[in-house]
């Protein structure tokens, strides 16, 4: 059976969102919907997803879920393969007084009036772990709400959970390997190579087909993401991480097998639905696309522990050294 993804995420995307156009919280809908644009069929590393384009692909057939008067088959085809997507709530504890009455009347006003244009374009969810550049030991997870803004680049907003709860712990910015390529030599020490997160099965998309993420990790194979920190909700000495204190710090990916801390992925599978192995399995078709990427070994040897190769996530020194 063939299923145009797009038609499928925009009505999927509708189940997620108010009149106003706010993206709802798991915790609204019962499951993310983890609607996206559609990835675009653009070789592997020139381009991320456009929202201009669709892709056809085949989905298998599975036990289809109860009928639901208005939808087609092929919907329901596609809701019961969705990915894990389970709901996960903030570990923060905000400092300040609880919100009055008067401030939730208030904010309920403005958000029936007031624009939301740049919010409700957050449309793509991804979920990673981000080791410190700087103390790769610190690690935690990662909720990327994403937005499409061309073929090459990509813009998100980090929270600490997918929930109301969770709260705005960074961003990151998504380049393509040709932007990437075009970057100043001092500047590429900022950003890091997404070929372990993706190969690894450890960055996935909740909540939608598997198809249509398998899809959406091709697009981004070979590219690069900027990612500061601004709130550290696992702070020590600051109690349940209440406040954005000190500097932003630079975040980057897992490159090796065992460089995660134990415990740090299997946590968010168990809490999530999410099945890390097998994504690694299914992306293996990926691995023969992928290209040598700078910062692979970057923190190579800094984690205290023994480490393996990830098939197919090369440094890309490492790979001229070897011609």
């Amino acid at each position: 059976m063939v299923l145009d993804l797009m038609r499928f995420l925009h009505i999927h995307q509708q189940t997620r969102t108010g009149r106003s156009g706010r993206v709802r919280t798991p915790s609204e809908t019962g499951a993310f919907a983890g609607g996206m644009r559609t990835p675009s069929a653009t070789p592997h590393g020139a381009g991320l997803l456009s929202h201009r384009s669709t892709i056809t692909v085949e989905v298998p057939m599975p036990q289809l879920a109860p009928h639901v008067p208005g939808l087609p088959l092929a919907l329901l085809a596609a809701l019961a393969a969705c990915t894990g997507s389970g709901a996960v709530d903030s570990t923060a504890r905000p400092a300040g007084a609880p919100e009055s009455a008067r401030t939730s009347a208030l904010a309920t006003a403005a958000s029936a009036v007031q624009r939301d244009a740049p919010t409700a374009n957050l449309d793509v969810y991804l979920l990673g772990f981000h080791p410190m550049k700087d103390d790769p030991s610190h690690q935690f997870e990662a909720h990327h709400f994403c937005h499409v803004v061309n073929e090459d680049l990509m813009q998100c907003a980090l929270f600490d959970g997918n929930t109301r709860t969770a709260v705005l712990t960074g961003i990151e910015y998504i380049i393509s390997e040709r932007l990437f390529g075009q970057l100043p030599r001092q500047e590429r020490r900022y950003w890091h190579p997404h070929n372990g997160e993706i190969l690894s099965g450890q960055l996935v998309a909740p909540g939608i087909p598997a198809a249509a993420e398998h899809a959406l990790m091709s697009s981004k194979l070979n590219s690069y993401g900027k990612t500061w920190h601004t709130w550290d909700v696992s702070a020590k000495g600051v109690e349940g991480g209440s406040l954005p204190l000190g500097p932003p710090r630079l975040a980057w990916s897992f490159n090796r097998e065992g460089e995660a801390r134990p415990g740090l992925v299997e946590e968010r599978d168990r809490r999530t639905g999410i099945d890390t192995a097998e994504r690694r399995r299914a992306r293996q078709d990926l691995v023969p696309l992928a290209h040598p990427q700078a910062g692979v070994d970057a923190l190579q040897g800094r984690f205290g522990r023994p480490t393996q190769p990830i098939p197919g996530v090369v440094d890309e020194r490492s790979a001229a050294t070897a011609r």
